[in-house]
This record gives structure tokens, sequence and C-alpha cells, in this order.
């Protein structure tokens, strides 16, 4: 495993973290499968087959960030890619009668998260020289979504986070890139009543929602050492929705 490329993705139980995690396993990557429900981790890993290993993760939980970061890099040698995943998109409600408990909340995993498993893996990183961070934000931290100020305020934040620290380490050989998803077709949009679907299909040009595997297309490559001259990038994948 030791010749591998090793990976870490957040939120890898399902959804488009599960895709990403899919994605570079077939890309030759020993892959950590990270999130809090590590029963289905398990059961996900063990479908992905030898390379990838299921990790309980709480993103919110420094401590448990950098014991994480040990043991992937004990049980496979080293570690060349963080794919910061893990997110919840919060209660939809207008800022006066949004929960400030569900704002921290929302904070604690979506941005916080982020920062804590940067931490983690950049001593490593550093001391090697080389890796690949890419942090998973949204369209609504660009464009701000109504009714969805936490959500959109968190994703924000790791656009900028992820500007500041692709500028911190460009000369020391990690590469640190976010992408912007629109809505995309996982399990989420299941929580979702049809017309509000519909209203966000309404605004993505291609008239459709996006399939995880495309997201992961893009991980792929900002993740790859092809990317070698790409960093503090925000890279757009919203069917056209959002272009600058």
């Amino acid at each position: 495993m030791q010749n591998k490329r090793v990976a870490i993705v957040t939120g890898a139980a399902r959804g488009i973290g599960l895709a990403i995690a899919r994605r570079l396993h077939d890309d030759g990557c020993a892959v950590a499968l990270a999130d809090v429900d590590i029963e289905r981790a398990r059961s996900e890993a063990a479908s992905i087959g030898e390379g990838a290993m299921p990790l309980d993760l709480d993103v919110t939980d420094p401590d448990a960030c950098e014991r994480g970061v040990a043991e992937v890099i004990g049980r496979f040698g080293s570690l060349d890619v963080l794919v910061n995943n893990a997110g919840i998109g919060g209660n939809a409600h207008s800022v006066d009668g949004y929960s400030v408990d569900m704002w921290r909340r929302v904070m604690a995993i979506n941005l916080d998260g982020v920062f804590h498993c940067c931490r983690a893996v950049l001593p490593h990183m550093l001391e090697r020289g080389t890796g690949w961070i890419v942090n998973v934000a949204s369209i609504a931290g660009k464009e701000g979504n109504p009714n969805m100020c936490a959500y959109s305020a968190s994703k924000a934040g790791v656009i900028g986070f992820t500007k500041s620290l692709g500028k911190e380490v460009a000369q020391k050989g990690v590469i640190v890139n976010c992408i912007t998803p629109a809505v995309i077709e996982t399990e989420i949009l299941m929580q979702l009543n049809q017309q509000a679907v519909d209203y966000m299909v309404s605004r993505i040009p291609m008239g459709r929602t996006g399939k995880p595997e495309e997201v992961a297309a893009m991980v792929s490559w900002l993740s790859s050492p092809e990317c070698s001259f790409t960093t503090g990038g925000v890279f757009d994948i919203s069917g056209g929705r959002a272009t600058y």
C-alpha cells in the first residue's frame, strides 16, 4: 500500500463523498471513507474492496481529526489527498427566526470541520513537500440561497479559507482548491418537496441536477499530480448557474 497514493474523504458514507471515494479508488488511490455513520462507512468500504478503509470521524472534533489522520498514515504509510466533503444543510428558515444552535452546528461541521481536517493533515503534507486538498463548498457560497443563511455563510467561508490556504502553501508543494456544486442528485433531495427541487433546477441553465459522478470527476483531477499549477481556485460545477 505504501506505493499507492492515499486519500481521506470526509462525509464518504453516502452521496457526493461516496462517489468521490469510489472514483479516487478507481484512480488507484487507497482511500479512507471518513464519516460519523461508521456502520455505513464500513459497509461501503467493504463494497469498494481492498485499499478502502472506514474511518470513524467527527470533523467538529479537532483531536479526532488528528487521530484519524494518524490512523490512516499508520495503515497506509502516507497521505497524499484530503477531500473535505462532510457537511449539512441546516434548517430552511428566515434569519429572524433561525435557531442559534442550528447556526452553530452548521458552522461547526461545514466550516470548522474543513479547518480542523486541514490543520491535521498539513504537518504531514508539508514535511513531505507534497499534497492535494479539495474542499467541497457550494454555489450557495457564491450566490447565497434565501432561507439558508448558515449554509450559505459557511460555504462562503470555505471559499475564503481555500483561497487563503492556497496562497499560504503555494511554494510548499501543497495544492489547495475548492469546488462549488449546485444541486446534486443525492439522497438529500428525497428530504425536499418537489416544489423546492423544481425551484433549484429552474436556476440551472442546463435544466437538470448534477450527478455525484460528475462532481467526483472534477475532484479526481483536482487531487491528481496533473493539477500542478492550479491552487487557491474555485471550480464551478453548477450546470451554468454561476460562471465566475
